[in-house]
Parts: structure tokens; C-alpha cells; sequence
């Protein structure tokens, strides 16, 4: 889905005329050269934008309560994130609950970065069991040599 794009500075110049385009596109790129991009938006897309959160967690999280539900989960998985084949059984269980709960912050706490989190260490993850080298590494037993008490994060 691709926006409208400003620069920061034509926001800053003519204010009303990129306001009247945020009105008629719903959403407009920013592009700043001395910080991050920015989007404007109107408040009913973003309204829309989290009632599609909301109802896809409570889809995922009603589908995960039947059998058929997670079976048909586990069917469109592998369509929506290739890489879950090289996950075990219970590897895809436990990546599909931390996505249900995860899509839940989204819904309930607007905190997108637990989502993102999620995906990208099971992505990372799979990436590593893709790697039959890589695997056989982090998996042969440590030298016997002590290395002291690990602490507490």
C-alpha cells in the first residue's frame, strides 16, 4: 500500500494544502532528511487501522480455541511465513501462541514492537535450523571448562 508522499519542508510551507491531501488520501508520507519519515493520517483511518488489529487478534485467538482452528492455522502458516518448515512441531505451537499474544498487545496495548519482536526472533530462529552446519554448532555440548556463574539480565 503505497501513500502520498510530502517533504517535511512543503508540510511546513503549505500546511493547509497537504492537511486538505491527509483529508482525501487518508494517509500521507513525510519524508524528512534530518530525522525519521513521518505518516499523517486522519483520525478515522487510524481508527479503522486498529479495529483491523482488533479483529484479527480476536480471529487468531478464537481460532487457536477449537482444533479445526489451529489446524487451519497451521495449514496457512507455511503461505504467510515460509520459513516455519524448518521448525519442529512444537517449535510452530509455540511461535503460533506467541503470535496470538503478541497480535493481542497490538490489539489492546497498540504496541507493535512485540509483534515485530516476535516474528523477527522465529524468523532468526529458523534461519538458524535452515543452517544444518550452523545448527550442529549451537547445538554440540560446551567444553567442559567452567565460565563462571552467568548473571541475571
Amino acid at each position: 500500500m503505497s501513500a502520498l508522499t510530502v517533504t517535511f519542508s512543503d508540510l511546513s510551507k503549505n500546511s493547509e494544502r497537504v492537511a486538505d491531501t491527509v483529508e482525501r488520501a487518508q494517509r500521507v508520507h513525510v519524508t524528512r532528511r534530518d530525522g525519521e519519515d513521518l505518516y499523517l493520517t486522519t483520525e478515522r483511518h487510524d481508527r479503522r487501522r486498529e479495529e483491523t488489529a482488533e479483529v484479527t487478534a480476536r480471529l487468531l485467538a478464537a481460532l487457536t480455541r477449537s482444533d479445526e482452528g489451529v489446524r487451519a492455522i497451521l495449514i496457512a502458516l507455511p503461505e504467510v511465513f515460509p520459513w516455519v518448515r524448518y521448525l519442529s512441531a512444537e517449535e510452530v505451537r509455540a511461535f503460533v501462541l506467541d503470535l496470538v499474544d503478541a497480535t493481542r498487545d497490538v490489539a489492546e496495548l497498540d504496541a507493535h514492537t512485540n509483534l515485530h519482536r516476535v516474528i523477527v526472533e522465529w524468523r532468526a530462529t529458523a534461519r538458524i535450523l535452515a543452517d544444518p552446519e550452523l545448527t550442529a554448532q549451537l547445538r554440540a555440548p560446551l567444553p567442559d571448562e567452567g565460565h563462571g556463574e552467568v548473571p541475571a539480565p
